[in-house]
């Protein structure tokens, strides 16, 4: 198990050094590592006995911080979201986008733009393959994980009949399992804002995929308490 630890972040360094070579064309840029590159840098280390907490996912996730941007003020919370990013393109970023910046725990949220096919198909199993070798690398570096649910929906606008409300209930499945299998910390935010067919409910949400104000207030806790328990292992 070592040797295959050790063996992943030597292939996640290579990617990584390929894709920031290629960063400054954004046409090229696949992962998006120009988005935070600025904000990074500027970044400052966490101060002595500060839990900073990056928070890694899409658009629900950098959605966050326009429709509720006090759930961030004022706390060592930092907002990596990309809108419309999958799994790998998060697993390219996430040295840069995460590890290099020293948190205490990372918060994944991540998977329904797989589902819906952004980057092309992709099975759970390739799913779960991208959010584990993700856990993997924070391990490595001494970070805390909290694994989240994908959010209900029970289809997508943009990319119509590909029966979410079927398979993200199954990618659920899967990330439980293997936060169990693992000890990490699951936040389920599926069975808190689901609708009772798989679908997200209505007074949470703007388009059935993205939480609004009231969608964020019902993670907001969530979230929180997830990320004590993380603090707490």
């Amino acid at each position: 198990m070592k040797s295959m630890k050790i063996t992943l972040l030597t292939l996640m360094a290579f990617l990584f050094s390929i894709n920031t070579s290629v960063a400054q064309d954004d046409s090229k840029d696949w992962p998006n590592l120009n988005r935070f590159q600025k904000d990074n840098k500027e970044l400052k280390q966490p101060k002595d006995g500060q839990n900073r907490i990056v928070f890694m996912g899409n658009s629900i996730t950098i959605g966050w911080s326009s429709h509720h941007p006090e759930f961030f003020e004022g706390k060592p919370y930092v907002n990596r979201g990309i809108s419309g990013q999958t799994t790998p393109q998060m697993l390219l970023r996430f040295k840069q986008d995460v590890v290099q910046l020293n948190p205490k725990v990372v918060v994944i949220c991540a998977g329904t733009n797989d589902i819906a096919g952004n980057t092309g198909y992709a099975s759970i199993q390739m799913i779960m393959d991208n959010l584990s070798s993700m856990v993997e690398i924070a391990q490595a570096n001494d970070i805390k994980v909290v694994l989240a649910s994908v959010h209900p929906a029970f289809d997508y606008p943009w990319s119509k009949g590909l029966a979410p409300n079927e398979r993200i209930p199954e990618l659920n499945g899967e990330i439980k399992k293997y936060a169990d299998a693992h000890s990490i910390v699951y936040l389920d935010y599926f069975s808190a804002m689901t609708d009772g067919n798989n679908g997200l409910r209505t007074e949470l949400t703007y388009d059935g995929v993205h939480p609004n104000k009231e969608g964020y207030a019902i993670m907001e806790p969530l979230a929180e308490e997830a990320i004590k328990k993380a603090l707490q292992k």
